[in-house]
């Protein structure tokens, strides 16, 4: 039920949703916001049965927006890794995890945590 529940809410957000591989789901995204803004990128998300309960991990771009630095580090620029989807891809390590609890646990919400993450990324690379 957790994945069909993704889906439906991404579908009435108006986003087509394919299936990349099995366990995710992606959409044609246009960034709204930042250093990004007005680029459209694949963006996947790894959804699993504990959702709404608990978001899914961060999230996976096509093509590559930042630099594969691997590892931890802070946002922007650290704990980006190769995905499993294939090396054109990159995922994001960047859970949404603070404050979900205090939300209404949606795909709205979700995606808003998308957006506060690409308005803080420099309008300059410092790597």
């Amino acid at each position: 039920m957790a994945k069909s529940d993704f889906v439906n809410q991404l579908q009435a957000l108006g986003y087509t949703v394919l299936e990349p591989a099995p366990g995710f789901l992606c959409v044609e995204f246009e960034i709204p916001v930042g250093r990004f803004r007005g680029q459209r990128v694949m963006m996947a998300f790894q959804v699993n049965d504990s959702f709404p309960m608990s978001p899914p991990p961060g999230p996976h771009f096509k093509p590559h927006l930042l630099p594969v630095t691997g590892g931890g580090g802070c946002h922007p620029y650290g704990a980006i890794h190769n995905s499993p989807l294939g090396a054109e891809w990159q995922y994001w390590s960047r859970p949404f995890t603070v404050h979900w609890n205090s939300t209404n646990k949606t795909v709205k919400i979700y995606l808003a945590h998308i957006n506060n993450l690409f308005a803080t990324i420099p309008c300059v690379a410092t790597v």
